[in-house]
């Protein structure tokens, strides 16, 4: 593996368990459009790609149906309205997260967030974390035409950043992530405990799959202080 110069991070399931404050907007939106509420296990299940699918797959469950172009629009603005209610409120990091974030921010890693989700709610979730600081570059799902599992945001960092994908590792808890990494040709990280539809990250096939976020630390800081003392 090349040294890596670029660290580009997945947000909800990787570095935020954002299923509490998701699961309260479904809710609100399910209880506007005369639903009844979601179990969090389903929403878990339902997170990972965009805010869209995410409100389709509630629609799904609770009529029993496709919802129709008028249902999916109607819902999906109730649901932006009740989250930008709450994104930012009662943040659950997993552990080790913010660590981690901080020492390889202090090393001289660039970092960078891309994420599914709407951009629009992305920055005050970073700034109520007290991380907008440690990101270089931001992508939401919407940040360009095309989403993860599509290489192209990846890609798009890279460009921006001016860093090789050879120099770069993606961070992600799905399948999506590790399928637009390799598209992309640059190494990834599946963490085991994010939001995967109910499947092992390890069936995906990253190049490492770690239980916790901290093994970065081992695998780009000290296996790099190794190589230069011995290189």
């Amino acid at each position: 593996m090349d040294k890596i110069e670029l660290v580009q991070f997945d947000l909800d399931g990787t570095l935020i368990d954002s299923v509490p404050q998701l699961r309260l907007a479904v809710n609100r939106m399910l209880e506007q459009q005369g639903h009844g509420p979601a179990e969090e296990l389903a929403v878990r299940n339902w997170v990972g790609n965009g805010a869209d699918m995410l409100v389709r797959r509630a629609l799904i469950a609770a009529l029993g149906c496709e919802p129709d172009a008028a249902q999916q629009q109607q819902a999906r603005m109730a649901f932006d309205v009740a989250y930008e209610g709450v994104a930012e409120h009662e943040l659950v990091f997993y552990p080790g997260v913010l660590d981690t974030l901080k020492q390889l921010h202090q090393s001289g890693k660039t970092l960078a967030i891309v994420t599914n989700k709407p951009y629009r709610f992305v920055p005050a979730i970073l700034a109520a974390a007290g991380l907008s600081d440690y990101f270089s570059l931001v992508l939401g799902g919407d940040s360009l035409a095309q989403k993860k599992p599509d290489p192209a945001p990846l890609l798009h960092v890279c460009r921006e950043l001016n860093i090789e994908p050879a120099r770069s590792l993606m961070i992600g808890d799905s399948e999506n992530d590790v399928l637009a990494a390799k598209a992309a040709g640059m190494a990834v990280v599946g963490l085991t405990y994010g939001y995967n539809y109910g499947r092992d990250i390890a069936e995906s096939h990253p190049d490492w799959v770690m239980s916790d976020i901290r093994g970065l630390l081992d695998l780009l800081l000290k296996n790099e202080h190794r190589k230069d003392n011995h290189g």
